[in-house]
């Protein structure tokens, strides 16, 4: 027994030890590891201030002009109705589509069965595999005066003349959603899957509905990222395109759709950028207030 407990036996135990201690992967710098999203941001900030820049300048002349003029030129009154259409839409396509959004989270956030789990997430993910443009012609069909919804509510006796639908708010707000959609999901049901259950077990024991357990314990638990799911969408949307500009046209200028037009066919590079510079100052407004006030109303619904 004392041998076996000698000091030759106390080498092989340090170095055993020592041999656990050491990382099983070479160490790396953390510098390396933020590389790669340090070259994607880079290039995104860079891209921000050459539009910055040419906001400044002249229509031909964009470098070596500078004037206030593009920005005076947003008080006009078509382009403060294009920025408020676009706030507008973007705010309603986010309230709907994090209401849909709800009942879907929770299904991939409490059910048990695993397939069932990753049926639910391939159905949500699958519009995000389709081009937009391919969405919004797929609504072309469905919304158009021959389309499937207007023979589905002749065949119901719902209408008796085609809903006109396409180049209509309606139209595109439906647009919106449903491109948005899966935005709202993901994060929301992340959030729905960090609260734990025993949660749920204590209101029902305290006598509370399933509604008021949703609604007074689940929700505000998960409000961060139900927050955070809604701004996603609103941000999406509010510089949203293809759909804007296939399902509203001209009659629903949205601001994406006003800066395409200043720079196709006007090749106004700096009212172009002025535009595009608001529409970006305006939508990061609008996310720091609500943020602010979802910490409020958070702050509010926790308990003391």
């Amino acid at each position: 027994m004392s041998a076996l407990s000698s000091p030759t036996a106390q080498p092989a135990a340090s170095s055993t030890s020592e041999a656990r201690d050491q990382p099983a992967l070479p160490r790396v710098p953390p510098w390396l590891l933020l590389a790669p999203i340090v070259a994607v941001l880079s290039v995104l900030v860079a891209a921000t201030l050459v539009v910055l820049r040419m906001s400044f300048g002249v229509s031909g002349n964009e470098w070596h002009t500078f004037t206030l003029q593009n920005y005076a030129d947003l008080a006009d009154a078509y382009f403060l109705k294009s920025l408020w259409l676009t706030v507008r839409l973007a705010f309603e396509s986010m309230v709907f589509a994090m209401l849909l959004a709800i009942p879907v989270a929770l299904a991939m956030a409490r059910t048990e069965s695993r397939l069932a789990r990753r049926l639910i997430l391939a159905c949500v993910l699958l519009p995000l595999l389709v081009n937009l443009l391919l969405q919004g012609y797929g609504w072309l069909v469905i919304l158009g005066p021959a389309g499937l919804l207007n023979h589905a509510l002749k065949a119901a006796g719902l209408a008796g003349r085609p809903v006109m639908w396409l180049y209509r708010e309606q139209g595109v707000l439906l647009g919106l959603i449903q491109t948005a959609f899966p935005l709202a999901v993901l994060p929301m049901s992340s959030a729905l899957r960090a609260v734990s259950r025993s949660f749920d077990e204590a209101s029902a024991t305290l006598g509370a509905s399933r509604w008021q357990t949703l609604r007074y314990v689940t929700l505000p638990l998960a409000m961060p990222g139900i927050v955070s799911g809604a701004l996603l969408v609103f941000a999406y949307n509010a510089s949203a395109f293809a759909v804007p500009l296939l399902l509203g046209g001209r009659r629903v200028p949205m601001l994406a759709v006003l800066v395409h037009d200043q720079v196709a066919p006007l090749l106004n590079w700096p009212a172009a950028s002025a535009s595009g510079v608001a529409l970006m100052a305006t939508t990061l407004s609008v996310m720091a207030i609500s943020q602010r006030l979802a910490r409020r109303l958070q702050h509010t619904v926790e308990p003391r």
